[in-house]
């Protein structure tokens, strides 16, 4: 799997005109699924992400987690993290999953987060989605699990 985190003081995302997710402070997460990723990339991801102290301290120091700092999840799939522009000029997208593996994997995934206790909002798995954010910071991270 593989993951963009933006640290947000908003975002939200809509599709079709209508405001889908939204949260008020936390991480922005667009996320993408693997051909071969399973359950336990699933997991380590999301542990890596509910853990990160990206936030500021009294000090201005980066050591406060998502739940300290009082923030919430929106998780947004985006296949095209997966994107290989190596040959020519329009991308592939061979290593993404397909549908049939990665909507159970990012179900999965946002159960993880709300498991782990925090408020997260979704995107529409597929959908032609408008995705709005101020970011915080900036703070963005990319994580992958073949590097976690």
């Amino acid at each position: 799997m593989r993951a963009v985190v933006t640290r947000v003081r908003s975002a939200s995302v809509a599709t079709e005109g209508k405001t889908i997710g939204e949260i008020k402070g936390g991480l922005l997460i667009l996320l993408a699924v693997h051909r071969d990723d399973t359950r336990a990339e699933a997991e380590k991801l999301a542990k890596k992400i509910c853990s990160l102290r990206i936030f500021e301290d009294a000090a201005g120091k980066m050591n406060l987690g998502l739940a300290e700092a009082g923030g919430a999840i929106l998780v947004v799939s985006q296949f095209t993290l997966y994107g290989s522009c190596a040959h020519g000029r329009r991308p592939e997208f061979l290593a993404s999953a397909r549908p049939d593996t990665a909507i159970p994997l990012y179900e999965y995934f946002i159960s993880l987060c709300r498991e782990a206790g925090f408020e997260t909002a979704t995107g529409s798995f597929g959908a032609d989605m408008l995705v709005t954010s101020e970011n915080d910071g900036p703070v963005t991270l990319i994580l992958d699990t073949d590097e976690l």
